[in-house]
């Protein structure tokens, strides 16, 4: 946990749902504090209304960006020297960008390289480099899902090869001489590696995620979860 880090947040409101900022600054809080909170959009149009109608109460400071041009986003470019500038000019350890139909990989890459942490947020139409770029990435569109959205999760994520690899591998390269790996070792692993949260795959927990893939052994010694890969132990028995 990065406690009492300052933490600056960036809206893109123009494509980012203000029904869910109770789930941002929440998710945020387990990292430090949000010094900074600023939305970025066309304040007269009305497709940002909900954005306009939650300023006031988690204390969001409104920029104003103009269409001036058709086809241009002005809110992006107006995001993106922002924050820019604060990271330059302003003590802070976290970056947070709001967005979910926006690439702002450049950004997000710049800001790792001058050694700070990036949290993104979107729905799932969010594009994969932008995502994929960040320190960790939250679909809000995953958050809380109703228990037929976690079933569908269960049933399709053996076919996500991607996530697959990316477990094993982190199991395998946590694991002790006995072909057991802990759980937190396992986590922190992957947080080095990926901006994977298991909530993106309706779970609300890692371990969670290990007991619905029936390609792992878990077994819970005291507080701590262990977990072994199947393939890789029948593997060893047989050679």
């Amino acid at each position: 946990m990065r406690d009492k880090e300052k933490i600056a947040l960036f809206i893109d409101a123009d494509n980012a749902p203000a029904a869910k900022i109770d789930i941002i600054l929440s998710e945020l809080a387990r990292y430090g504090v949000v010094n900074i909170r600023k939305a970025y959009g066309n304040w007269k149009s009305p497709c940002i209304k909900p954005w306009e109608d939650v300023l006031h109460e988690y204390a969001i400071q409104p920029i104003q960006q103009f269409d001036l041009t058709k086809g241009k986003n002005a809110t992006d470019i107006a995001l993106v020297i922002d924050a820019m500038d604060i990271l330059y000019t302003k003590d802070v350890d976290t970056i947070c960008l709001v967005s979910s139909d926006c690439d702002f990989t450049p950004l997000v890459t710049r800001a790792l390289a001058d050694g700070k942490f990036v949290i993104g947020f979107g729905e799932r139409k969010a594009p994969k480099a932008f995502t994929n770029s960040c320190s960790k990435f939250l679909y809000l569109d995953e958050i809380k899902n109703s228990n037929k959205d976690v079933e569908k999760s269960e049933a399709h994520i053996k076919c996500d090869t991607k996530l697959m690899n990316m477990l094993r591998q982190a199991v395998e390269a946590s694991e002790i001489d006995d072909g057991w790996a802990q759980l937190g070792t396992i986590g922190s692993h992957i947080s080095n590696h990926a901006s994977f949260d298991q909530r993106n795959y309706g779970f609300e927990k890692l371990s969670d995620l290990f007991a619905a893939i029936d390609l792992f052994e878990i077994k819970k010694i005291g507080s701590v979860f262990w977990i072994q890969d199947k393939k890789r132990a029948k593997q060893a028995i047989t050679s």
